[in-house]
């Protein structure tokens, strides 16, 4: 190793040690010189420790990794008894500085030997960590057993069980995929658990509607179904749920014109006036709801989703959606142009993406424009029904209501959008 880049790696290691030297160092500022463990200045030789442990390593040959694996013992056995004897001291019991004096150790051996990018950025997330350590135990002490729960389920869902879901189709008629119909479940849980944490941090008004959005950019159906349970268990008004779920179809209705914009943007001259009226009366419909006062307004400083998940009803609907897309494939490979717009109706109702780009694959090849646009809205329209459907079965009756007027308001400026590009195209 030359001489410019080993001076630049202990120079690495001992920054590392003076940022969380310097944390520590803060942490315990109050205390009286020399009652401390571990302060500033110990953290920085540390790391440099750490770092010439490193060197002697390298500089060993093939019984190198006795020295380091000799060094950082001895050394987190001689921090270990300090901190011992500060925490008799203090009448405490904790083991934050030890090991976070082990891991600067550490972090300074890593610079010499590893990539010193990785070391420092380490370094700074152990600072940040330690720095935060109120914030985290005060939220530590908030998150209740549903959350915490909900959370591992999730987790253990994306990180556990989706890599080992086989990713081939099952069953007749091009079949089912298990990963993909395990994908859906989780995107139904991860948004309901999104508008939960929504709630939890920015109150009922604002929650609902930023997870709302934000829900849309993944699934508007999936935000209908976690609201309509909301407004069943009477946790939230039923108008702010519902402006959630336009706001979310109001973004589903931008992903349809982006794609269409980026696959096959002739047929926008027809497609884009219609979903962008739509859009601007979701949108309107939506923010119109912070401001209608109803009678569960009273309730709502109170108000709270009491669960962010259930995790088999989750599974459930995901395996129906799953068969709404087999059987919209299914009918749109049997019938030819009839049965494309039937298969679009069909699959409009578990999910209009992946519709919006086989219909514009088809053009012009299979398809015409007009037919690929009809097919396209007719998809849209199924998927806005849906949730419709979705509101009246699982939601309250307030809910639905408010949900099937917003939805009769975007049909009808969808209408008369379409009507007008129409004209002009006839003209």
């Amino acid at each position: 190793m030359e001489l410019q880049d080993l001076l630049s790696r202990f120079a690495v290691a001992l920054g590392i040690g003076l940022l969380i030297g310097l944390e520590r160092g803060w942490h315990t500022r109050e205390m009286p010189g020399g009652a401390r463990a571990a302060g500033i200045r110990t953290f920085a030789i540390s790391a440099l420790l750490g770092a010439v442990t490193a060197a002697l390593t390298q500089a060993s040959g093939a019984g190198g990794g006795f020295v380091l694996g000799a060094g950082a013992v001895a050394f987190a056995a001689v921090i270990t008894v300090f901190c011992l004897d500060e925490n008799r001291e203090t009448g405490s019991h904790s083991a934050t500085t030890a090991v976070a004096a082990v891991l600067t150790f550490a972090l300074g051996a890593f610079a010499l030997m590893g990539d010193t990018r990785i070391a420092a950025a380490l370094a700074v997330a152990t600072a940040g960590i330690l720095a935060a350590r109120e914030d985290i135990h005060s939220w530590v002490s908030r998150i209740t057993w549903p959350e915490l729960r909900s959370a591992l389920v999730l987790l253990a869902m994306t990180f556990v069980v989706l890599p080992v879901v086989p990713d081939d189709p099952i069953g007749p008629f091009g079949g089912v995929n298990p990963r993909e119909i395990w994908l859906i479940a989780i995107i139904l849980a991860g948004i309901s658990f999104l508008g939960y944490v929504g709630v939890r941090a920015l109150g009922v008004r604002q929650g609902i509607l930023i997870s709302g959005a934000a829900g849309g950019l993944a699934s508007s159906t999936a935000v209908t179904l976690a609201n309509a349970r909301h407004s069943a268990a009477g946790e939230a008004a039923a108008n702010l749920l519902a402006g959630g779920v336009a706001l979310a179809t109001a973004v589903s209705f931008l992903r349809v014109t982006a794609i269409v914009a980026a696959l096959q943007p002739s047929l926008l001259k027809l497609l884009a006036p219609p979903l962008l009226a739509a859009t601007a009366v979701a949108v309107g419909l939506s923010l119109l709801s912070l401001r209608t006062r109803s009678r569960p307004n009273k309730t709502l400083s109170r108000a709270t989703f009491r669960n962010p998940f259930a995790f088999w009803s989750v599974i459930g609907f995901a395996i129906f959606l799953g068969v709404i897309v087999v059987a919209g494939r299914v009918i749109s490979e049997r019938a030819g142009v009839t049965g494309a717009i039937l298969g679009a109706a069909a699959m409009g109702f578990a999910d209009v993406d992946a519709i919006t780009v086989s219909i514009s694959g088809l053009v012009p090849k299979t398809l015409t424009e007009q037919n690929a646009i009809f097919a396209i809205l007719t998809a849209v329209g199924t998927n806005t029904l849906s949730k419709v459907a979705i509101a009246a079965i699982l939601g309250s009756r307030a809910f639905s209501i408010y949900l099937a007027a917003i939805s009769a308001a975007c049909f009808a400026a969808a209408g008369v959008a379409l009507w007008a590009a129409l004209a002009m195209v006839a003209a």
